[in-house]
C-alpha cells in the first residue's frame, strides 16, 4: 500500500522504517526541516523499560501537593482556562488508583520490554550508532526512607522479571564510581542492568537515512492542516504543499496528535506535558556519570551521551507553551552539579525544552481507528524513545494485516471507556 506517515520524530521514523521493511511505499511529512526536531531533539535519553510506569498512581495526588511546594520540585502547574487541561487532569486523578495502576502498567510493560529487543536487533540488522550504551539504570536515593519504600517498586519488577539490583552506598559507588566523591548524599539505590542509553535525535536521523535507502520518502517543511474524510475513510490530508493522497495514514504528531482527529469526531486523550532538558559538554570524563543515574528525590535523569551529560527532567503542565523557565534549569543544574560536581562544564550548556505526548493512564495509543484507513502511534509520554522501536514494529504489523508479535489490544484507543476515563 501507499503509506502516509504523519510526523517525523522517534515514533513517526521507526514507523515508517518499519512499514518499508513490510514492503509499503511510504511517504513522511513534517512541518520541521529535518527529523526529531521537537520532543525527540533532547530528551533524557534513557531506554528504559524497567522504569515503564504510569505517572497516575497511588500516592500521587498526595505527592503532587509536596512536588508542587518544593524549591526544586519536578512537577509544575499553569492553571489555564482549557478545558481539555481540566478534563485530562480529572482523567488522570481517576487512574490514581492501585488497581488502575496494575492495570495500565501491564499494558506497558510488554510493549517496552519488546521495544528494546527490536532496538537490539535494529543494531545487529544495520549497525545502527547513536552514542549507545548498554550498562543499566541507577535509581539513587538521597534518603534512607526512599530505599526503604520500594518494596512495591521490586514487587513490580519481580512480577514481569525484570532483573534488579538492591545496593547500598558502596554498591551504587561500584556501579557509578564519580558518585565516590559525593557519597554522604544518598542512601542506596535500585539498579536495573537491562537498561540502556542513547542519543534520541541521533537514532532518529540515523534511522531516517536508513529508511531513505529502502524506499522511504521525507517531505519536510510541510504544514499538516487537516484530514479529509467521507463516512468510513480517510480521503486525504490538507497540506500547506497541497491534498496528499495514500492507501492508509499514520497520525504520528504526538502531543498534536488530538488536533487533528477532533473534527472527525475522535476523542484522543493526549495532552502535553513539557519537559526541559540540558546538555553538558563533559569536562572531567571521570567525573562523569557512566550510565543513567535517577535522582528520585527531584525526580531527574541524569545519562552520558558520548562526550556530552544529558540531564532531563520536570513535568510542567502548561497547555502548548514551549516557554522556557530559568527555575526549571535550576533545578537541572543543582541535580548535576549536587551528584557529578566534577563532570560536565556548566557554563556552555545547552538548556531546552519539549512537549511529552501524555495520556492519562499511561500507555500510549497505537492502532485502528473507526475510519478504517486512519492508524494512531502516539502518547507515549515519557516513554517515546524507550518504546519507538517496538511501536513502529507492531504499528507496521497491524497496518499489514499480521499479528503482532505481542498483544496490542490494550493500546487500542478502545480502552477509553467508562471504567478508565
Amino acid at each position: 500500500m501507499k503509506v502516509l506517515v504523519l510526523g517525523s520524530g522517534v515514533i513517526g521514523v521507526t514507523s515508517a522504517y518499519y512499514l518499508a521493511r513490510a514492503g509499503h511505499e511510504v511517504t513522511v511529512i513534517d512541518r520541521q526541516p529535518k527529523p526529531a526536531l521537537e520532543t525527540s531533539f533532547a530528551n533524557a535519553g534513557e531506554v528504559s523499560p524497567g522504569y515503564s510506569s504510569p505517572w497516575a498512581g497511588p500516592g500521587v495526588p498526595v505527592k503532587a501537593v509536596k512536588w508542587l511546594l518544593m524549591k526544586h520540585g519536578p512537577l509544575v502547574i499553569r492553571p489555564k482556562l482549557d478545558p481539555v487541561m481540566c478534563l485530562w487532569l480529572l482523567k488522570m486523578l481517576r487512574n490514581c488508583t492501585t488497581s488502575r495502576y496494575a492495570v495500565n502498567k501491564s499494558r506497558m510493560i510488554p510493549i517496552a520490554e519488546y521495544s528494546r529487543d527490536c532496538l537490539q536487533a535494529l543494531r545487529n540488522d544495520i549497525g545502527i550508532r547513536y552514542d549507545e550504551r548498554a550498562r543499566g539504570t541507577l535509581q539513587l536515593f538521597r534518603e534512607q526512607a526512599q530505599l526503604d519504600h520500594t518494596g512495591d517498586d521490586i514487587a513490580v519488577l519481580k512480577q514481569y522479571g525484570v532483573p534488579f539490583e538492591v545496593l547500598d552506598r558502596e554498591g551504587c559507588i561500584k556501579a557509578e564510581p564519580a558518585l565516590a566523591s559525593v557519597k554522604q548524599k544518598f542512601a542506596g539505590g535500585l539498579r536495573l542492568p537491562h537498561d540502556e542509553t542513547g542519543d534520541c535525535h541521533m537514532f532518529t536521523q540515523a534511522l531516517a537515512l536508513e529508511a531513505e535507502k529502502i524506499g522511504v520518502r521525507f517531505s519536510f517543511n510541510v504544514g499538516i492542516d487537516g484530514l479529509n474524510a467521507d463516512a468510513t475513510r480517510i480521503t486525504g490530508v490538507a497540506t500547506s504543499a497541497g491534498m496528499m493522497t495514500a492507501d492508509a495514514y499514520v497520525l504520528a504528531l504526538g502531543s498534536y496528535s488530538p488536533h487533528l482527529v477532533r473534527p472527525l469526531g475522535i476523542s484522543l486523550p493526549v495532552y502535553p506535558v513539557k519537559g526541559y532538558s540540558i546538555t553538558v559538554p563533559i569536562k572531567d570524563a571521570a567525573g562523569a556519570p557512566e550510565s543513567t543515574v535517577m535522582d528520585e528525590s527531584y525526580k531527574v535523569a541524569i545519562t552520558r551521551l558520548g562526550d556530552r551529560i544529558r540531564v532531563g527532567g520536570t513535568a510542567e503542565i502548561s497547555g502548548y507553551s514551549t516557554k522556557l523557565y530559568a527555575a526549571r534549569r535550576a533545578t537541572l543544574d543543582h541535580s548535576l552539579t549536587d551528584l557529578f560536581p566534577r563532570g560536565g562544564d556548566l557554563p556552555k550548556a545547552t538548556f531546552w525544552c519539549g512537549l511529552r505526548p501524555m495520556t492519562p493512564d499511561g500507555p500510549p495509543v497505537i492502532g485502528a481507528t473507526r475510519f478504517a484507513n486512519l492508524h494512531l502511534n502516539t502518547g507515549h509520554g515519557t516513554l517515546g524513545w524507550t518504546m519507538a522501536c517496538g511501536s513502529g514494529r507492531v504499528l507496521a504489523d497491524m497496518l499489514s494485516g499480521k499479528k503482532p508479535e505481542i498483544d496490542t489490544k490494550e493500546l487500542s484507543i478502545k480502552r477509553y471507556d467508562q471504567r478508565f476515563g
